[in-house]
């Protein structure tokens, strides 16, 4: 996991995905549009970014790597934010999901758990900045040079 070091009132975004370059293009490219990035690689990543980090967003793949978990639970992103809700650990932070799942076959489970936004990879990365800045109610801010 990496952080981005800025500090001050920077919105913070917890990016949860299980691919290293999806993780790397998403640091960047939210970096560059003025947040504060946190990133995971599993469930039991995510879980602790929460706690220490307190990210005001996450983005969330859904189908994350087994762990050696006996229930094989820690896989599956909506089980991760549920139990992270239920403990206080994510109970009033925003989810957008990207995941390289069917949005149809998980738009009931995803509106179920309080989630309304599901990209599909490969992002729009237009799309899913107009939906961070609604998410956030924050204003667009310019791209570092």
């Amino acid at each position: 996991m990496q952080t981005n070091p800025t500090s001050g009132s920077t919105k913070k975004i917890l990016v949860v995905d299980d691919n290293p370059v999806v993780l790397k293009a998403m640091y960047f490219f939210l970096r560059n549009h003025g947040y504060d990035v946190v990133m995971a690689e599993s469930g039991s990543d995510t879980l602790t970014s929460l706690r220490r980090d307190k990210p005001d967003l996450i983005l969330l793949d859904l189908d994350l790597p087994d762990t050696g978990n006996v229930s094989n639970a820690m896989r599956d992103g909506f089980i991760i934010m549920d139990w992270a809700r239920r403990t206080g650990a994510a109970e009033n932070i925003p989810v957008i999901i990207i995941s390289a799942l069917d949005p149809e076959e998980y738009k009931s489970r995803a509106l179920a758990a309080g989630i309304a936004i599901f990209f599909r990879k490969p992002v729009d990365n237009d799309k899913l900045l107009a939906a961070i800045h609604a998410t956030l109610h924050d204003a667009p801010v310019r791209p570092a040079a």
